[in-house]
């Protein structure tokens, strides 16, 4: 079923336009993915969709009935109260009302005056007339299903939490359509696999903008790139759309030369003279006015950041060793008997939840902070470098390029002098946006704003806390070639699963009660290093039988035994069966004209996967005994 419908729409901010006659279609069921360069217009078509922006030409159709939620990229600041009450804003004057009836619920509790048991009366009432009831119990229902605090104020949460409630707010009105924003910044990575996991089961339609490649390759059905004003659709995986549009550029590039080689042969011919104005050429001086328009029409894509970091002279063989340290925040232990040596070259990655201690363990290591007990040693030379995650080294009332040089128009790089606008224009910020202040760009741009103010700099230790949020997916290749070529030592506080596969040699991971344990490789390599997690087993009291408290595994019964035995038979044929629907799906003619043909293959993947993994729920099941 089609959900939304887009046809022609333009909408343009100066030239050219940011979105340029585009057409689109969002169905029910599937889960699109878009994508594009930082500022190619990707927030503003989910604010079109969602209503909050008009478009200045085209046609918007929603079907009949449909609801459309969104879940805003940041945390408003005005939003407050307690997590019920939040949520409650979703159901518009209803959700106010139950709102109101659990507040004078809470009130009631501590006071109860005549004046608020009347008014709680009164909502009552009304809450009967308007059957209030059972939106209460759908606020209710989706806490206990998020696994939230009901009556936990917001400000006291943790940010993953904080957009946990904001997403159950979108979703409690029970929404056909969910526009997601960049829903995995700023969240740790625990966070954003339960994300995962609970979109994944999630039956309504999604349409998210995202540039974290593990949980776009996870979550999307389908990808739509926004390249110059126009759309593309990719009915496929993300690593079939990388090479789809590498092949898709090259037809593009080669198109584009022979143009261009045959608008010169054209004009020196042009030039020629009175031969070339006969009136039997006219059809030619025609033809190359036309390849002069389409030249000039023609939107060149934007280009590549050309990011380079000043590399310093060699520090220390041991650029810091820290000894049975510890370190704790009032009550709270931080860091337990934590030792490690790290030398130069080495490339380490930080990982834990949010507001674990990895910043503290940065400040730690680099002697910004004294350990309460143990000892730390730092090496010699050492030049560090410092990417903050909060982005306070920028000056939001400053312009870009008095941010970057301080009021100077050459910036000294290496050996030699640049002009700061040129410099800036490898990361891609054009003359014009380098004299705008700091405070008008996007997250995207202060990132890359940050980075160039850093890489300035000569550096033989770079720490960089969270660089990747909101780099657009060309910038974060770059940055990933850049620091795995890079001579000098790397510590990387990330929670993009797949930019620490691609840099890091080793991890340092916390994993609880202060203890941070350090392993090979990186995020993958940890999952398979770790140790499972432990199982606490209940200890046997006196009234419990024998028989109970015995560790002795059961015998499967005959039948259980026979299920057992023919799981991996009927796990190899879902597994082959979903290889094949996943194929046809990731052919873009079912999304063409096959629609409904499509729609029905959809339905029968989600229910071979569910079948898949029920199997295997069954089989851990029955092989534990």
């Amino acid at each position: 079923m089609q959900l939304v419908n887009l046809q022609g729409i333009t909408l343009s901010y100066g030239q050219p336009p940011l979105l340029d006659a585009v057409d689109l279609s969002i169905y029910s069921g599937e889960r699109a993915c878009l994508i594009g360069r930082n500022g190619a217009g990707k927030s503003t078509l989910l604010k079109i969709l969602g209503g909050q922006v008009n478009a200045d030409e085209g046609f918007f159709k929603v079907s009949s009935g449909v609801k459309i939620a969104q879940l805003e990229q940041a945390v408003p600041e005005h939003v407050e109260g307690t997590v019920f009450d939040v949520i409650s804003e979703g159901l518009g004057a209803q959700g106010a009302l139950i709102k109101r009836f659990h507040q004078l619920v809470q009130a009631v509790a501590t006071d109860t005056s005549q004046q608020l048991l009347n008014e709680l009366e009164s909502c009552q009432t009304e809450l009967e007339r308007v059957d209030g009831w059972d939106i209460n119990q759908r606020v209710e229902a989706i806490i206990t299903k998020m696994e939230l605090d009901t009556d936990a104020q917001l400000s006291s949460l943790s940010g993953g939490y904080k957009r946990r409630v904001l997403l159950a707010r979108a979703l409690v009105c029970q929404p056909d359509l969910l526009l997601l924003d960049e829903p995995t910044n700023h969240l740790d990575i625990e966070s954003i696999q339960w994300l995962e996991q609970f979109l994944k089961k999630w039956d309504g339609a999604l349409l998210f903008v995202s540039h974290d490649r593990s949980f776009m390759e996870a979550l999307a059905t389908r990808f739509i790139e926004i390249d110059r004003g126009q759309l593309a659709e990719f009915a496929c995986t993300y690593s079939e759309y990388l090479q789809r549009k590498r092949d898709m550029q090259e037809t593009e590039d080669r198109h584009n030369a022979l143009f261009d080689k045959r608008l010169s042969q054209e004009e020196r011919w042009i030039r020629q003279g009175i031969k070339a104005r006969r009136t039997r050429n006219e059809g030619r001086v025609r033809a190359l006015e036309a390849m002069r328009r389409d030249y000039a029409d023609r939107r060149v894509q934007l280009g590549t950041a050309k990011m380079d970091i000043q590399q310093a002279e060699k520090s220390g063989k041991i650029v810091a060793e820290a000894r049975a340290i510890n370190f704790r925040y009032g009550e709270e232990q931080i860091v337990r008997e934590f030792s490690t040596l790290i030398q130069r070259g080495e490339k380490i990655g930080l990982i834990g939840r949010n507001g674990v201690g990895k910043t503290t363990v940065l400040k730690l290591l680099l002697g910004q902070l004294q350990p309460q007990t143990g000892h730390i040693k730092t090496g010699t030379n050492l030049n560090i470098a410092y990417f903050d995650q909060y982005r306070t080294v920028l000056d939001s009332h400053k312009s870009v390029q008095d941010n970057l040089s301080g009021g100077r128009d050459m910036l000294q790089i290496g050996d030699k002098s640049r002009h700061v606008i040129s410099y800036l224009q490898d990361f891609l910020f054009a003359p014009e946006r380098c004299r705008q202040p700091v405070s008008v760009l996007s997250g995207g741009e202060r990132n890359r704003l940050l980075l160039a103010k850093l890489f300035l700099q000569p550096a033989n230790v770079l720490v960089l806390d969270e660089p990747t949020n909101d780099l657009d997916i060309d910038t974060l290749d770059l940055l990933e070639e850049l620091l795995i070529d890079y001579k000098g030592t790397l510590l990387l506080v990330s929670h993009d699963r797949s930019f620490l596969n691609n840099v890091v040699t080793s991890t340092l991971v916390f994993e609880g009660d202060g203890k941070i344990n350090a392993y090979v490789g990186g995020y993958d390599d940890w999952l398979r290093q770790r140790q499972p997690p432990k199982v606490a087993l209940k200890t046997a009291t006196a009234d419990t039988p024998k028989s109970l408290a015995s560790p002795t595994v059961a015998k499967l019964s005959y039948r259980d035994q026979r299920e057992l035995d023919a799981l991996p038979a009927e796990i190899e044929g879902l597994e082959v069966q979903i290889a094949g629907l996943s194929e046809q799906l990731c052919d873009p003619q079912y999304h063409s004209h096959n629609r409904t043909q499509g729609e029905q293959l959809s339905g029968e993947l989600k229910r071979a996967q569910h079948a898949l993994d029920v199997c295997y729920s069954r089989w851990e099941v029955l092989d534990q005994g």
